[in-house]
């Protein structure tokens, strides 16, 4: 009985060999095809250190299908022939799925880092009532998703062959000795030590878990070059600890727990009375100046799909892509900033922290039926509609996208447009919605009907600039020969760039056709325009600069621009930068009367802006930080690398207190507003900036 669990310890160790050997062929193969410097040349230290600290955190979930094969198979083989028969055949098994789910993984990460620049991140959570049609169609043909699906039969192949070349390996076989008394001592310490094994690969080469490698203890010649510290992280312990974190702490936290949270930004008293939760937004409570421009009849807000500041700086206008939005920028009225960050980094949390007004920081507010029936007094079309505004907002896919059917109407907005019930039966669409082009004539055709003299704010959501960019853009006068000859040759020659740039120009062409329309018909409205987060948009392969990664800037910074013919440049307080959470605070400084009440966490870019804070980023005048990957680098237009800042986190604790206050709102459902329940508080009125 003991030989034969020792013949399969041994069959178990050969296999156990697999999976850490495959994590550190992904691992140099995720080098190979993200990294602009392919070769250890000059730096073997980092690269060693990388792969050996990636070995051992790996062996975290790595050491599980050592221990799932000796518990299922080699100690049951012992007692039963039949599974000893069958030992060879049922470890393959077991192990070829793992090795699997070890490929699909990593197949996941090469796709998530293509369009989000990150490994596995808390994005991935949002992934779960995103338009599943949408993930496939970029998966099929952004992606190469059936080449990707093939790849699976010569990746089997060579799993299957590597595990009957290891089992078919020599036998040691089980020493006999004498006395018997030696015999039954070893014989007892074989289990134990079969165990003892399966720990100390577990712990990271340790037998005490305190000493488990962790992100913080990533050797620093490592983690001062992110994208190899990202590297040393294997996929599944990436998803592992992700699943830690699935839901925001703050959501699990007692107001008693949440109050020296909030602190940095609220007055201890300003939470709980009598034990009761008190509203904490009623403390962000502001009163507007007086109005800056003429009361505009029509507002429009045009909130752009993907539409980024990137193709806007001067380094790119060789590309030609943002032309529109440059054009925008130069008209009499016209004011801007190179220099605002989004409420989210995809689509789903940026929308809802700018219609609420909070930050939603992942935590789904759209998704929570609580927000169905009421909205924080920061609510945007809500707060608007005290200033008379009629409020609609127009999406160009379904409302059923992010429950904007239930969460627009509840966030303040009188009417809905869902854009794909708006435009004629069969309009080509992607997955996300109508073409841009007609969901905008569409749009225009139905403001001329619905006008009643009503001043009327509109909040219109375009959906094209995604990919996988198969809109045919060629036929709406995109001509990559023409648009792009001042481009390197290599984007017009390649047709992945050529097609993502495309989708960009026809968007922003499309976004500002419109606006121009809408000047000539109602010319003393005022647009504002911005982008819904950033994109990957600059072909740095191409070599248009000499960097091959974009900067911070350009990864993070969405486009954001004004015009009315009453606005000056002047009238935002000579600000550099800001942030989508300023906006709202914005249009109340620029409209509303003299002394009107309304609420905003943070103040009008009328005011001096110091520095901003998401719960992903930070930034002032000078530099941009990143929170995940604690890197900032200089918000300066540069075509030469840009150093990085290691270990850098700035406003980390307001950064927090924001977060909280969208978990106490969360928490505490009854403190949101209605039409029927709209108690403004004006008891402390008191700008918090």
């Amino acid at each position: 009985m003991v030989s034969l669990i020792f013949d399969g310890l041994q069959q178990d160790l050969r296999l156990a060999l697999l999976p850490p050997a495959v994590c550190a062929l992904f691992r140099l193969a995720f080098i190979l095809i993200y990294r602009p410097k392919k070769t250890p040349s000059g730096e073997w230290g980092k690269w060693y250190h990388c792969f050996r600290y990636g070995f051992w955190w790996g062996m975290d979930i790595n050491a599980y299908p050592y221990l799932a094969l000796f518990v299922l198979i080699t100690l049951p083989s012992a007692f039963l022939p039949f599974w000893h028969e069958l030992g060879s055949s049922l470890r393959m098994g077991l192990m070829g799925i793992y090795l699997l789910l070890l490929y699909t993984a990593f197949l996941g990460k090469l796709i998530f880092y293509f369009h989000f620049h990150d490994i596995f991140n808390h994005t991935v959570w949002l992934g779960k009532n995103a338009d599943k049609r949408n993930f496939a169609d970029i998966f099929f043909h952004q992606n190469h998703g059936a080449w990707i699906l093939l790849s699976y039969l010569p990746y089997a192949a060579l799993c299957y062959f590597s595990m009957k070349g290891l089992l078919s390996l020599p036998y040691f076989s089980w020493p006999e000795l004498s006395p018997p008394a030696l015999q039954y001592a070893l014989n007892a310490l074989l289990i134990p030590a079969a165990v003892a094994i399966y720990y100390w690969f577990h712990f990271g080469g340790t037998f005490l878990h305190r000493n488990k490698p962790e992100w913080d203890e990533v050797p620093a010649i490592v983690k001062d070059d992110i994208f190899m510290a990202k590297a040393t992280l294997d996929d599944l312990e990436n998803l592992k600890l992700l699943r830690r974190h699935a839901v925001h702490p703050s959501l699990k936290r007692s107001d008693e727990e949440a109050i020296p949270i909030l602190a940095p930004v609220l007055p201890k008293n300003a939470l709980q009375k009598n034990g009761k939760a008190l509203d904490p937004l009623s403390h962000f409570c502001r009163r507007a100046g007086g109005p800056r421009i003429e009361k505009p009849q029509h507002i429009f807000f045009l909130f752009a799909e993907s539409h980024a500041q990137g193709p806007l700086d001067s380094l790119y206008e060789s590309l030609h892509i943002a032309d529109g939005g440059r054009k925008f920028r130069s008209l009499p009225g016209a004011v801007s900033l190179n220099g605002i960050l989004p409420g989210g980094m995809v689509s789903q949390p940026s929308i809802v922290s700018m219609l609420s007004g909070i930050y939603d920081a992942d935590m789904e507010l759209n998704e929570k039926q609580d927000f169905w029936q009421g909205c924080p007094r920061t609510a945007l079309a809500h707060q608007l509609k005290k200033l008379g505004y009629r409020t609609s907002l127009w999406y160009g896919g379904s409302l059923t996208w992010g429950s904007l059917l239930h969460y627009a109407p509840a966030s303040g907005f009188d009417e809905v447009y869902d854009g794909i019930r708006i435009c004629p039966a069969g309009s080509p669409r992607t997955w996300l919605g109508v073409y841009d082009h007609i969901f905008l004539e569409n749009v225009e055709r139905l403001l001329k009907e619905k006008e009643d003299g009503t001043p009327a704010f509109h909040f219109i959501y375009t959906t094209s600039n995604h990919g996988p960019y198969n809109i045919p853009v060629e036929e709406y006068d995109f001509d990559a020969q023409r648009i792009l000859s001042d481009a390197p040759a290599m984007v017009r020659r390649e047709d992945a760039i050529r097609r993502q740039l495309g989708c960009y120009w026809y968007t922003d062409k499309v976004l500002h056709d419109f606006v121009s329309k809408l000047r000539e018909e109602y010319p003393e409205s005022l647009f504002l325009i911005t982008g819904d987060h950033s994109i990957g948009v600059i072909p740095f392969e191409s070599g248009i600069v000499e960097r091959k990664e974009p900067a911070l800037r350009e990864r993070l910074l969405a486009s954001f621009a004004m015009q009315h013919p009453g606005l000056r440049q002047e009238m935002l307080a000579e600000n550099t930068i800001g942030g989508h959470m300023n906006l709202a605070a914005t249009l109340m400084e620029l409209i509303a009367p003299k002394d009107f009440a309304y609420y905003s966490i943070f103040p009008p870019l009328t005011e001096h802006i110091d520095h901003v804070v998401t719960p992903y980023c930070w930034m002032n005048k000078e530099r941009i930080g990143l929170y995940d990957d604690r890197i900032s680098q200089s918000l300066k237009v540069s075509g030469s690398p840009l150093p990085l800042e290691m270990d850098c986190r700035e406003y980390t604790e307001e950064r927090d207190a924001w977060c909280e206050l969208t978990g106490w709102m969360a928490r505490h459902p009854e403190l949101l507003v209605t039409e029927e329940k709209d108690g403004t508080d004006e008891t402390s009125i008191k700008s918090f900036g």
